[in-house]
């Protein structure tokens, strides 16, 4: 009698997200799958109504733990809150290149991409309270400090470059003031929100 394969669906999305670090996402097919965890793919459709579905399962698990990164750069104190969650970004980008691609260089054509300040409130709010800017400014400042990171970020996942920790922490401390000295002259401080400059 063959063997019984029990698994639970986290389980399967686990065995998924090593297949995903190893193989990238284009590598993430059931026969691979099933490799990993060393059944047929019966199981995995016993679970998952196709593969689709064990994709987006990944990209939950994958953002999870992205969000798990940032939650621990920023406690941990080494560097101000707001410079560590650009920290995280590229350390996740370091340690985990295939599921980075994954969360922030896929093809996003096909989705509506609106404007989440939700998502980043907390973010907004440091710099807000550090600069003492308006919330527009903030967003931009922001978003602009970001271009910088993701494209550190980017690089060192695709392994077009190998920055050490230190390096990386002067290049977003000097972006970071460039662009306050900025933000704070436009602003006067708070008192404005013209952003013409």
């Amino acid at each position: 009698m063959p063997p019984k394969f029990k698994f639970t669906r986290d389980e399967i999305t686990t065995a998924a997200l090593n297949v995903t670090r190893k193989a990238g996402s284009a590598g993430l097919t059931a026969r691979a799958l099933a490799e990993e965890l060393g059944c047929s793919v019966k199981p995995i459709f016993g679970l998952f109504k196709n593969m689709d579905e064990v994709h987006e399962e990944v990209l939950t698990a994958a953002h999870s733990l992205y969000k798990r990164y940032l939650a621990e750069d920023m406690a941990e104190g080494k560097y101000s809150s707001y410079k560590a969650s650009g920290m995280a970004y590229i350390r996740f980008a370091t340690e985990e290149k295939e599921l980075f691609k994954l969360l922030f260089m896929r093809d996003r054509s096909h989705e509506i991409i609106s404007e989440k300040r939700d998502e980043i409130r907390p973010l907004l709010e440091l710099i807000k309270q550090n600069l003492g800017i308006g919330e527009d400014a903030a967003y931009i400042f922001h978003l602009e400090l970001w271009i910088v990171v993701h494209g550190i970020a980017t690089m060192i996942a695709t392994s077009y470059l190998s920055w050490d920790e230190v390096f990386v922490s002067k290049v977003l401390t000097d972006a970071y003031m460039g662009l306050k000295a900025r933000f704070c002259e436009t602003e006067g401080h708070g008192n404005g929100s013209n952003q013409n400059d």
